[in-house]
């Protein structure tokens, strides 16, 4: 999977390079999620501009993530949903679980 991480203060920036977060490649990101909280880093902020679809397996590593960052006391943000990804957390009501912003910038004013 294409992930490119980049660090902004102490928050750690998860950027999703593909178009589909899927059972094919959701394990990678649910993977480099856990990595990063266990190397001490408690903000994470995955941005899925590049992501036109996301099915179970691909909620489910976010859901993993989410679980990792409240047992490591930090937090995990999601930003620049695509119209068919924000429907599906619309549908599964995970966004109501996830604080998910439009832009990048305006996720990281808000760690």
């Amino acid at each position: 999977m294409n992930l490119n991480v980049e660090q902004k203060n102490d928050i750690m920036i998860i950027f999703v390079k593909e178009e589909r977060l899927d059972a094919h490649n959701s394990n990678d990101l649910k993977t480099k999620m856990q990595e990063l909280f266990e190397n001490g880093n408690k903000h994470l902020l995955v941005d899925m501009n590049d992501v036109r679809f996301i099915d179970s397996s691909g909620l489910g590593a976010l859901v993993s993530g989410f679980k990792n960052a409240i047992s490591h006391q930090g937090s995990l943000k999601l930003t620049s949903l695509q119209p068919q990804v924000r429907s599906m957390f619309e549908l599964t009501r995970l966004h109501r679980v996830f604080e998910i912003f439009g832009s990048t910038a305006e996720a990281l004013e808000n760690f």
